[in-house]
């Protein structure tokens, strides 16, 4: 499809966006639905993103890896070339893909969720069941903190 966009095969219920543009729409739409800030999952340059309703799986791909600092957090983030996840509303599990950096160890992230949706907090948990928990503030998007102004 020429300029991406999205295809759908009704049979299977998925759905799979193609072109950088149409990528970046459908990962902030998704993250509105979920109720998860815009910038939690900033993403560049993505090639194709996809989501099969019926079970909830979702997967992000990048044309190359990318690394982001979030600066109200002091945490840096490594995300792979694909980012998996099953998602449901206020959370994200079984998440791949993604590394936090701690101290001097690269630890994976495998959940994320808000507790309560009027809650104002984001718990990221690792595989070893250790999480922390940031404030949503600290991940809007620009647009996001002037429509809270």
């Amino acid at each position: 499809m020429a300029g991406g966009g999205v295809t759908e095969d009704d049979r299977a219920g998925v759905e799979i966006v193609r072109g950088a543009e149409a990528c970046h729409q459908h990962s902030v739409n998704l993250l509105q639905e979920l109720g998860f800030p815009g910038g939690v999952l900033p993403l560049k340059d993505l090639e194709e993103c996809g989501r099969v309703r019926e079970t909830g799986f979702v997967w992000m791909k990048l044309k190359a890896p990318y690394q982001h600092f979030f600066t109200e957090t002091n945490t840096l983030v490594s995300y792979a070339m694909e980012v998996t996840a099953y998602v449901e509303k206020c959370k994200m599990k079984k998440m791949t893909g993604i590394k936090s950096k701690q101290l001097l160890l690269w630890i994976p992230i495998t959940e994320m969720s808000i507790e309560d949706p009027g809650s104002d907090k984001i718990y990221f948990k690792t595989p070893m069941g250790i999480g922390k928990t940031f404030p949503t503030s600290a991940f809007l998007t620009e647009d996001e903190k002037e429509q809270a102004e």
